[in-house]
This record gives C-alpha cells, structure tokens and sequence, in this order.
C-alpha cells in the first residue's frame, strides 16, 4: 500500500502557495490599514494634504529602494532566512505606526516599514521559481495577487470593524502581531530546496526537475546584462506606468470617497474596497486564461503582451470613465473594472521575471518591483500637489493616472518575456517562431 501511494507525486509544493497567498494578505492589510486611518491620523498629528501624501509616499519609496537588495538576498541566501527576517522588520514598524507624535515620527516609521517589507514578492517569487513546475508558476502568481488584493480589499471594513472598538494607535499594533505568527510556521516548514523538505517524495521531485538547478545561492548576479537588456528596461517600464494610477486605491481614495463624494465613514469602506476586490478578480482570471489563451495563439509572448494590452487600455478608459459617473456605487464600480483591467497585466509581469530571470528571478522581480515603487512614492505627493494647486479637483488626478497607464502599453510592444538573461543562444523558440533577445 505504501509503495502504490509513493507511485503517484505528492502535492507538497502546494503550501509554497498557501504560505505565499498568506503572507501576500497579512502585507495588503499591514499596508492598506493607514489608508483607511488618514483621516484619523491627520486629525491627531495636525497634517496637510501634501504632509499626509508625503507620510503615503515615504513607504513607497523606501519599499523600492530596498527591493533589489531583498530580491538579491533571497537569490543569495535563499528566501526562506530572507522572508522570516523582513516578515518580522515589518510587523514591528507597523505596530510602531501606532506610537508616531509628528510628521517626522510618521515618515520614519512608515519609511522603516516600507524598508522591511521590500523584498517580500520577489522572494514568493524565487519560491514559485525553485518549488514550482513552470507551467503552474503563472497560475500561481495569479492566485496570490488575488489574495493580496482581496487582503487589501477586506482591510477597510476590517478597520472599520476594529476602530469600533479600539484608537488607531492600538489598531496598528494589532495588525502588526500578525506578521510575526506567520514567520515562525513559515520558517519551521519551508525549505529553500524541495529536496530537504521530508514530506515531498520521488515522484513530486520529478516534477520540479528543471527548478533544481534555480535552487542554490549565489551572489553572482549579472548586473551588466540587466542594464543592456531592453527587455529588463521595458519590464521596468511598464511596471512604472501599472503602479502609478493603482497607489491611489491604497492611499487617497478613502479620502475622496468622504471629501469629494460625501460618502460617509463606514460606507466609504466598503466602497474603497471595490478596486482591490476587482483586482484580485483580474489577477486570478488572467492566471487561469492564461494557458488557454497560449494555446489559441500559439504563444507565450503573444499571450502576456495581448493581456497587457487590454489590461491597460481598459484601466485608462475605464478611469476616465468613473470620474464622469455621479452615483458613488457606479462610479466605484467603474474605478473597480479599472483595477481588474489593471491586474491582467500582473501575472504575466511576474511570470516574465521568473522565466527572463531564472536562478535570478528575485533580483529581477526585486528590480520590477522597486520602479513599480517608484511610481508609488511619486504617485501620492503628486496628487496631494495635484488637490493644493487646482483647489481640489480630483478629476485632474485620474486623468494623469489614465494617461500613464495607457503608456504601458507601448512598453509590451518591445518586451520580450520569455527568453533568460542567461541563454547561450542569440534566439529561442517559443513554440511558435523564433524570438529576437532584446
């Protein structure tokens, strides 16, 4: 009996998921709550609009800043020392929140948790990379996106809920408690290599053959070939042009939806979880049409830039759109298929860092995400100057984020985000034709 059983591959990899679609919630609640809290804080702290943005922006850019050293950590190390050292940084700089006097204290410590939490996506994604067959790896960044969204989309109601019963400042460090609970199962179960994971049998490690050799540390990262690359430049790019108009759904919008819509508190909540819900949504249908739609086209490349394409297309019209809806619910509803449209791009984002990256997929996943970042830390100053300097007309501020997304698109025209850094060979095959290396 025992022997038919070890026949058949066990599905151990499959926690891999579980741990990354955890810990992808825990970051958007851990991240989103100060959102939700702004008014609150402002309140108590005596802030501005431009100071509020600035406090939004000083996790943005610290996160980027700090995202190429955690991915490259993880390619060294290995994500499982890297992800329970950040997990904890960032646990305890977002209880710290809740202990700010001023805007510097803020800064600071937003700054800190931004600098822990950079890091944490491009090791989920050396995970998938080392633990994961290729074929699943999309499907998988397309489930965890969705959680994190979803994470994030829940997380206004769920401040709501524990603002009924305790001050912003002990919210935060009850959010804070979470991360640390799920370091410690992390780090007692995952293994940088499946081989040394007990639980994972003969057959399994058979399907992960050709992730083995992506497995080990190494330091030897070919920098010089990262900035010749166009590809690398484009992924860069586009990454830029997806965040900038999405940081407005984690930082300004429960704002707007109380100032310029009149929505009041506890309804604004669960109007300002609509985009990240949707989102959630787009990132798991674009995983899972994925290899459906390869197989109509023939192809991997014409897969993900056909998903890019509508996906930016439709954020940019579709948030034009909502500005010119009256009705709250309707024009949320619009901004949500905005941000469903703007998470078709993901997956295939990330898939095309693991499959360009290889043994180097969390340095270049790192690199995506810290411009992606960068947009992030300019996004919410330049809406908070936006509203100082045209008396607080929103409309202005979707209309930038609608012009940038559509920018993105451009970029998907010469990427190519299948064919490795480090291949030999001057072209590949991708099952269809053969593919120039940019």
């Amino acid at each position: 009996m025992a022997e038919g059983k070890e026949l058949g591959p066990t599905r151990t990899r499959y926690w891999v998921i579980v741990f990354a679609v955890t810990l992808a919630v825990i970051t958007y609640i851990d991240r989103v709550c100060i959102s939700q809290a702004a008014r609150s804080i402002t309140k108590d702290l005596g802030l501005t609009p431009v100071e509020m943005g600035y406090a939004f922006s000083a996790f943005a850019w610290a996160y980027a800043l700090f995202e190429i050293p955690g991915g490259w950590l993880g390619d060294w190390m290995g994500a499982r020392k890297v992800l329970m050292r950040i997990v904890i940084w960032w646990s305890f700089f977002t209880a710290a929140t809740g202990w700010v006097w001023n805007l510097t204290s803020l800064i600071v410590t937003r700054g800190l948790f931004g600098a822990g939490e950079a890091g944490c996506f491009p090791n989920l994604t050396k995970a998938f990379t080392t633990w994961l067959p290729s074929e699943e790896r999309v499907r998988a960044q397309g489930i965890m996106w969705m959680s994190a969204r979803w994470g994030g989309a829940f997380t206004p109601l769920l401040v709501v809920a524990v603002f009924d019963y305790m001050s912003w400042r002990r919210a935060f460090e009850l959010f804070g408690a979470i991360g640390v609970i799920w370091a410690i199962f992390f780090y007692r179960w995952y293994r940088d290599n499946p081989r040394d994971q007990k639980s994972v049998n003969t057959a399994e490690l058979a399907l992960l053959h050709e992730s083995q050799e992506l497995a080990s540390g190494h330091g030897d990262v070919p920098w010089k070939k990262f900035l010749l690359s166009r590809t690398v430049w484009m992924l860069w790019a586009q990454y830029f042009c997806l965040a900038y108009g999405w940081y407005f759904y984690i930082t300004w919008l429960p704002t707007y939806l109380q100032e310029s819509r009149g929505v009041a508190f506890h309804k604004s909540a669960l109007l300002a979880g609509l985009p990240l819900f949707f989102g959630g949504l787009g990132s798991l249908f674009c995983g899972f049409i994925s290899s459906h739609v390869a197989r109509w086209t023939g192809s991997v490349i014409k897969t993900r830039r056909c998903m890019a394409y509508i996906g930016f297309s439709g954020a940019s019209l579709l948030l034009i759109l909502s500005t010119n809806i009256k009705d709250p619910l309707w024009a949320m509803l619009a901004m949500g298929l905005a941000s469903f449209s703007n998470d078709l791009v993901m997956p295939g984002s990330w898939g095309a860092c693991m499959d360009v990256g290889g043994k180097y997929a969390g340095t270049l996943s790192g690199s995506m995400n810290m411009m992606g970042n960068f947009a992030g830390g300019i996004a919410p100053i330049a809406v908070g100057y936006i509203l100082q300097w045209t008396d607080h007309n929103w409309a202005i501020t979707f209309y930038v984020s609608a012009a940038i997304y559509f920018m993105g698109t451009f970029c998907w025209m010469f990427l190519d985000p299948v064919t490795p850094l480090d291949q030999p060979e001057p072209t590949r095959l991708d099952g269809s034709r053969r593919v120039p290396v940019f």
